[in-house]
């Protein structure tokens, strides 16, 4: 059974701060005054004691109850008194004795070192457990001899405890300080609190703390779709927190909500349970999820046995699922049977019923000390009172202890080890200590991680020395499990789920059905045997606990007013919203006519498979064919005068460059790319700047030559040679490659999925990026077309009887008009129509710029051979 403290009065804390005051002032007093502090009295606690070289304490709840003494502060306080022998709470002592022991014969842990312990018993009451605690970190020793060195063992090095979250968070709040490490192992110091390491920086525990708890919870819920769902806490730092941590969870992670969350009297407030009850039953959440304590439990099924509320689906904690026999009984199975819980990880500890069977009592105990748990526990379970009884003892028939009587012989749950959870993690917590303390005395000189290098002895062993590396110890136990302690003092997380069944014969038996733990990626996973669950229903099968059903085919949710998001109505769905996930369809989708369930959007995009796609394509490669066959052409007749007149150089590179302007149209089909973006406008820029380059050229020399041919003309053509030809064209390309590069790097154009033109169709498309880039590509395009333009249309009543200047102002008229034309168009055309609008303009000033260029050309050469000599070109006789 696990029990939970009372309430701490005002005047507990009142006295507790005086003590501590006159300790301290007197501590003062005696620093400066003597050489010795003098222990002004004696705190007697249930004991356990074994001396060692190294001491570890513990505090452990041997007892349920304690008589706390009557605080007048007219005379001094008597001692507190504990009744009500708790044998789980003597098993975990003794876990704890054992593993010492096994720690003391292991020669390859530890070897020459023997630990110790002083284990105390906390009687499940803070200021007795504060108390307890206070002794194992400053010792009981009646007298000490300060040294101006002040050095020395401390009295322990750590503790092993405590059993809540409100016990372990004022004592860690108080070792913290000192940097005392305390190792907590119990259902109740789960507190996410606790993981605080500015508040408590020497707080470790064994068992998971509450939010990873939670999150299991929560993966329970999410595997069951249990979505709905009521809590039941108590009103401490154990309920109130997981009560905080699940509500987040659940926000956050959007699995579920809360149908009301109501918080447990302490003691049995008929009328507060009674109305809790209402709650539950009137609610539509069938799960109940309850971070309780077993006592409160006990008090919360009483009443809903009386009301008989049936039907419901409970959530345990790990506070009351693996521990409360007391409620596995004929009256509440039939409303508790079938119960899922979190239980703390089951482990197994070869030897130690051995170890147990092997209890003596101390027939010569110290009373000095306190009293012997062990003898207590004799008694307990013997029935008898070692010597002297008490008064009237003998005469009522009490036997008398010997100490010989026979543990085997008798009845009892102290022997039964085949379900150990809190011993286990009793067992871890002491091994843990043992590596870290085994990992400090392995040091080597001079590469400690201390000051200056420097490393802990056996002789001058500090608390804060051993933390060091129990914050990073990592070992594994017998039984398989990891052991090691995050950044925040949690260890490695696992919880074991356990399920209630209620047999046909009026049993019932607690059963292992699965695990969460935490995976290498950090999330935590869910191992459930479905087939092994008892569901306490007339199905057989797990309840459906929702807010509200899903909607139908047709409809779509509507969060209610003031309702949590679970809770929905349902309404006719719009296009592109569906029902079962009740929510819009993904981008890329769009419903059925139905409206039950999301198809993919149909895609749009200029294809080389659709007519005009296989049209433009065409029509580019035949440009490319046809510029490769006039290529040709003029190379097998390079040494015609046709092809010689106005710079043949010129004319091949015109050529290559609309062959490049016929290919990079085809950029500008299939489905964009981030590469194709980037690509279609810089090869499409350059390649048209190159080619209205080399006709700018071409037509300077013209006007160049018609210059020469006038007096004082003479000095024209040396500004017009091959060299400068050259230089002018790759200088006038350049700057379209700079302003390329310029656009790609601050706004580069990227692919876009558009689906403003229909919303059940997606248009794949290039953003330009940067409107400016790419209006200042096009403008310098359209400022060199203009000026060969201007040039050409100056020159082109020249008397050569083969004028190339009337060419290349038709070809240039064409050119200008096309994009003249191509502007607005573009700017008005959706979609995959704006590709095919430029893709147009491209071929039909290429198309327009080779017929101009260079059909009279090859019409010559090929067709009219006999006017392709020097005489008919030069007209005049005039050789260019």
């Amino acid at each position: 059974m696990k029990t939970e403290t009372k309430k701490f009065t005002f005047c507990d804390y009142l006295l507790l701060f005086i003590l501590l005051y006159s300790y301290f002032c007197y501590a003062m007093s005696s620093s400066v005054f003597t050489s010795s502090c003098q222990l002004q009295g004696q705190f007697h606690l249930n004991i356990m004691h074994k001396t060692g070289d190294v001491i570890l304490g513990g505090l452990f709840p041997v007892h349920f109850f304690s008589s706390v003494p009557d605080l007048s502060f007219a005379s001094e306080p008597q001692q507190p008194s504990c009744h009500g022998f708790y044998v789980q709470g003597f098993r975990q002592a003794q876990t704890m004795a054992f593993a010492i022991d096994e720690i003391n014969n292991n020669s390859s842990l530890l070897p020459n070192v023997t630990v110790g312990y002083t284990l105390y018993d906390n009687c499940a009451e803070l200021g007795i457990g504060f108390r307890g605690a206070l002794s194992l970190a400053s010792g009981q020793e009646e007298q000490i001899i300060l040294h101006n060195t002040c050095v020395g063992k401390p009295p322990v090095l750590a503790i092993v405890g405590e059993t809540s979250s409100t016990r372990s968070i004022a004592i860690s709040s108080i070792l913290g300080l000192y940097r005392v490490p305390m190792v907590s192992f119990h259902y109740f110091a789960t507190c996410s609190c606790l993981s605080d390491r500015q508040k408590y920086p020497s707080f470790f525990r064994t068992i998971p703390s509450d939010a990873f708890q939670v999150r299991a919870m929560i993966q329970i819920l999410k595997h069951f779709g249990w979505t709905w769902a009521g809590l039941l806490i108590t009103d401490d730092d154990y309920g109130l927190h997981a009560a905080r941590s699940l509500q987040s969870e659940l926000s956050l992670s959007g699995e579920g909500c809360l149908a009301y969350v109501e918080v447990l009297p302490w003691d049995k407030d008929t009328d507060e349970l009674r109305r809790i009850v209402d709650v539950m039953k009137q609610s539509t959440a069938r799960v109940v999820i309850a971070f309780v304590h077993l006592s409160h439990m006990i008090n919360l099924m009483e009443e809903v046995a009386k009301q008989n509320v049936t039907g419901l689906q409970w959530l345990a904690s790990e506070g009351w699922t693996a521990t409360g026999a007391v409620l596995q009984t004929p009256k509440f199975m039939p409303y508790l049977g079938g119960t899922l819980g979190i239980a703390i990880r089951r482990g197994e500890i070869p030897g130690l019923r051995e170890f147990l069977l092997q209890i003596r009592p101390d027939l010569h105990h110290n009373n000095n000390y306190g009293n012997s748990m062990v003898n207590q526990f004799w008694e307990f379970t013997f029935q008898c009172r070692f010597a002297p009884a008490p008064a009237g003892w003998v005469e009522g028939g009490g036997a008398i202890c010997t100490g010989k009587e026979d543990l085997e012989n008798v009845n009892t749950k102290f022997l039964d080890v085949s379900n150990l959870r809190p011993e286990y993690n009793v067992y871890k917590a002491v091994y843990a200590l043992a590596y870290a303390l085994d990992d400090m005395l392995q040091c080597k000189p001079r590469r400690g991680p201390f000051s200056g290098h420097s490393c802990a002895t056996l002789q001058s062993l500090e608390p804060w020395q051993l933390l060091y590396y129990l914050e990073r110890v990592n070992f594994s136990t017998p039984f398989g499990d990891q052991v090691s302690f995050d950044e925040n003092g949690d260890v490695v997380p696992i919880y074991d789920v356990m399920n209630w069944l209620w047999l046909p014969d009026g049993s019932t038996k607690v059963q292992n059905v699965g695990e969460v733990k935490r995976s290498a990626f950090k999330v935590e996973e869910i191992i459930l045997d479905e087939d092994k669950i008892f569901w306490n229903f007339e199905s057989k099968k797990p309840v459906r606990s929702v807010c509200s059903e899903s909607c139908p085919p047709g409809t779509h949710m509507v969060r209610k007013k003031g309702e949590p998001k679970c809770c929905f109505d349902c309404i006719p769905c719009s296009e592109g919203k569906i029902t079962n996930k009740r929510s819009n369809c993904p981008e890329d989708f769009w419903s059925n006519p139905q409206r039950d369930h999301c198809v993919p959007k149909k895609t749009e995009f200029l294809s080389y498979f659709e007519p005009l796609g296989i049209c433009l394509t065409a029509a580019s490669l035949l440009g490319t064919f046809i510029c490769t066959v006039v290529l040709g052409i003029f190379i097998y007749h390079r040494r015609t005068p046709i092809v010689r007149a106005n710079n043949s150089e010129l004319s091949f590179q015109v050529l290559l460059s609309l062959k490049l302007c016929f290919l990079c149209s085809l950029l500008f089909i299939g489905r964009p790319r981030m590469w194709t973006c980037q690509l279609r406008h810089a090869a499409f820029g350059i390649s048209f700047v190159l080619c209205v380059s080399c006709i700018l050229v071409k037509t300077m020399v013209v006007l160049a030559v018609f210059k020469v041919s006038k007096p004082g003309g003479g000095t024209s053509l040396k500004w017009f040679g091959a060299m400068q030809q050259r230089g002018t064209v790759l200088f006038l390309t350049s700057i379209q490659a700079a302003i390329c590069t310029a656009w790609l790097v601050s706004a580069s154009p990227t692919p876009h999925k558009n689906t403003q033109y229909q919303n059940d169709k997606i248009v794949y498309e290039c953003t330009v990026g940067s409107t400016v880039g790419f209006a200042v590509l096009l403008g310098y395009i359209g400022m060199l077309a203009v000026l060969s333009f201007l040039i050409a249309f100056l020159v082109r009543n020249l008397p050569d009887s083969f004028n190339e200047a009337k060419l290349i102002t038709f070809g240039m008229l064409i050119f200008c008009a096309v994009w003249v034309a191509f502007v607005p168009v573009y700017i008005s055309s959706p979609g995959n129509y704006a590709d095919a609008v430029e893709v147009f303009a491209i071929l039909a000033s290429s198309f327009g710029l080779l017929i101009t260029l260079f059909g009279p050309k090859c019409y010559i050469i090929l067709l009219r051979p006999e006017i392709n000599t020097k005489k008919a070109v030069m007209g005049r006789g005039a050789e260019l």
